[in-house]
Order: C-alpha cells, then structure tokens, then sequence
C-alpha cells in the first residue's frame, strides 16, 4: 500500500472513530437526562400500548391525584410521604422538602423522582397544579375508567 493511502485510511478510521465516541457519548448524557412521565396505574400494569413497566432505580414523573387520608408528616423533619392514585392503582411517594402552596389531598400533582421499589417513588421535585380547570391529559385520560377499561 501506498503511503500516501494509508495516510487517508488513518485519517477516515480517526474520523469515524471520533465520530463514533461523539455520538455514543450523546446518547450516553441524553440516556441519563430523561424524565418518563407515568401514571400511578402505568407504573404497577405498564404502559398501555406497549405494557413496558418502569424498572428500579429509573427516573421519572408520575403524575395523579393525592389520595385523601394518606398524607403523613413528620413532625421534626421535612420528610413527607403520601399515596397517588388514578383509576387504575395506588403508588407510595416520599418527598423531604417543602411542599408547594397548591399542595393538598384531593389535588392532582405531579412528582418526578426515582423509582425506589415496585410502587414507591423518592421525589426530588413535587409540582402542584397551578388551576382547577387544566388537568394534564396523561392525568384525565388516566382518571376516565372507560378508557382505561378499568370496572366502575
């Protein structure tokens, strides 16, 4: 071989060599940065068309309605637990900071965090929803039992 073709063959190899590691180390900081959004009952009988359940150790958001009666606070710490639910199940959310104003049993919120088990989730962010009349669609079409196939 040539000399002045195995110079292009190093150059070509280097070049898709780098291009390789760039896009490899993309996907590599997208892969990690990326926040699915559930429902509580998407997280226990997974995702509706694919039925892809969430793994351990996964960030997410889930977003639902407070469940009346099941907010727990700790009286020396920030730490919160409390349950969300749609028309399909029940998730266990533990939060340590302090709550949104809006926050309230009954309310839908959503949580992003990290599923810690198969339905509970540590929260680092808690969002309330800021108007009566907007609801997420993920969240109202969660909470319609007809469409969910869900019995009344």
């Amino acid at each position: 071989m040539q000399a002045r073709r195995k110079t292009r063959l190093y150059i070509v190899l280097a070049v898709l060599a780098g291009l390789g590691l760039t896009v490899s180390l993309t996907l590599y900081a997208l892969s990690s940065n990326i926040d699915l959004f559930y429902t509580p009952g998407e997280i226990i009988y997974g995702k509706t068309e694919t039925r892809a359940l969430p793994h351990t150790g996964q960030r997410l958001r889930v977003g639902g309605y407070v469940q009346p009666g099941s907010l727990q606070r700790d009286p020396q710490t920030l730490d919160v637990r409390f349950k969300l639910y749609d028309a399909r199940g029940v998730v266990d959310v533990s939060y340590k900071g302090i709550l949104p104003d809006l926050f309230r049993e009954g309310q839908g919120v959503v949580a992003q965090g990290v599923l810690d088990g198969e339905r509970h989730i540590t929260a680092q962010q808690v969002l309330a929803k800021h108007d009566e009349n907007y609801t997420p669609p993920e969240v109202k079409n969660a909470m319609t039992p007809e469409k969910t196939g869900a019995q009344p």
